[in-house]
């Protein structure tokens, strides 16, 4: 995975960058950030091949939960962030809050009354959702959120959902991963699209 040293920046540069398929981490919270890409890309199904897990059938028949947009922004980022070791520092959370400020990062959120159970941070670009993170505070909380996340993109006309890096936690919703020219072909068609988030 190519890493290039994140030194000052403004949000149109942030926003170049992810359009081109890097994306931003520190390697602890102490470490500055820095732009990273990687040649084997995960993606999330936005078409029938997305697998909605048996074990949240109850959760989503049962409406355990309801679901906001951009309510808790900066509360989903403290969640995602919150862990033992995290790469979202300080430097990092404050890009996002700019990011949000300027209408290019969002939150999905799960909640359960007036108690926020999960989200999903991520940056919406054109026909492109790059989920960054996600966190729960209630059990099934995250997961939820992606079902209807996945949902939400679809109905926005999205083509393309970046998960950027494989973990077994998103292979249970059928991600992929995918070779760099695959990857490339399919942000372009999705930047050429007008969706919008909210």
């Amino acid at each position: 995975m190519a890493v290039q040293r994140f030194m000052g920046w403004t949000i149109q540069q942030i926003i170049e960058g992810y359009s081109q398929g890097h994306f931003l981490m520190a390697d602890s919270d102490s470490e500055p950030v820095a732009w990273y890409y990687t040649k084997r890309r995960t993606l999330i199904p936005l078409d029938d091949r997305f697998h909605c897990p048996r074990s949240l059938r109850r959760a989503l028949s049962q409406n355990w939960f309801t679901y906001r947009i951009n309510t808790a922004f900066a509360a989903v980022v403290t969640g995602c962030a919150n862990r033992e070791t995290t790469w979202i520092s300080p430097e990092l959370k404050q890009i996002y809050w700019d990011l949000y400020q300027a209408g290019w990062a969002h939150s999905f959120e799960t909640w359960q009354g007036d108690q926020l159970a999960g989200g999903i941070l991520g940056i919406a670009i054109r026909g492109v959702f790059i989920g960054e993170s996600m966190f729960y505070q209630i059990p099934e909380g995250s997961k939820v959120a992606m079902v209807k996340l996945q949902e939400h993109l679809r109905s926005r006309g999205y083509l393309l959902f970046d998960a950027q890096l494989m973990n077994p936690h998103l292979q249970r919703f059928g991600a992929y991963e995918t070779d760099d020219i695959s990857y490339r072909k399919l942000l372009s068609q999705a930047l050429s699209r007008l969706c919008t988030f909210t």
